[in-house]
């Protein structure tokens, strides 16, 4: 039976982010306050020589580097969910714009769909798909917010309607398990990073 193990770290703060303009696949760097700050701070040391690969937008790449991790490749599976006409835009101007329509699609749960864009369904698909063809027992993959909820509401069994069930700390490494005949799991929420003076220890 196959048997993967990893972890997700999801990229740092960009002008977007503080701004609340929804990125998807926009690439938009991390600020340099964001970078100084991950610089600080490691891997915890029991994913310190996994194999890490990132997404192929430059704010992860960004992080990776500021954390001090080489990643072995980037990896499209772990890019944003892509929203489509929406990207650019905040979510109270849409909400004023479409009306009672975004509240429908937010209530079709997996299968809200951004105007021509993806829904966190097709995400994980490809996620999935990732994995079943991984050859790696261990890795860990700087990603993205839409990827880790995707991941993390099919191993928690939440059907991504109303609150989320656990509250994620976008600083920490979100650990799954996957196999190719149970799916996904939660291994450990909200693993904190270490701060870099005590790895140099």
């Amino acid at each position: 039976m196959k048997q993967i193990r990893f972890a997700l770290l999801r990229h740092g703060v960009t002008t977007w982010n503080t701004g609340k303009r929804i990125q998807g696949r926009t690439d938009i760097s991390i600020t340099p306050e964001t970078a100084a700050w991950y610089r600080q701070y490691r891997l915890p040391t029991a994913w310190l020589d996994v194999p890490w690969m990132a997404s192929p937008l430059s704010r992860t790449r960004e992080t990776a580097d500021a954390l001090g991790i080489a990643p072995i490749g980037s990896e499209p599976a772990f890019i944003e969910m892509d929203w489509g006409a929406w990207e650019g835009a905040k979510l109270p101007d849409l909400r004023a714009s479409l009306g009672d329509r975004l509240q429908e699609n937010e209530d079709r749960g997996w299968d809200f769909r951004p105007d021509r864009g993806e829904s966190p369904r097709d995400v994980l698909g490809r996620v999935e798909g990732f994995l079943k063809g991984c050859g790696l027992p261990q890795f860990g993959a700087v990603t993205h917010k839409g990827v880790i909820r995707a991941v993390y509401a099919a191993a928690r069994g939440w059907d991504m309607m109303g609150k989320i069930p656990d509250k994620l700390d976008w600083h920490c490494l979100q650990v799954f398990n996957w196999s190719d005949d149970a799916g996904l799991s939660i291994e450990a929420l909200n693993v904190p990073l270490v701060p870099a003076q005590e790895i140099a220890r």
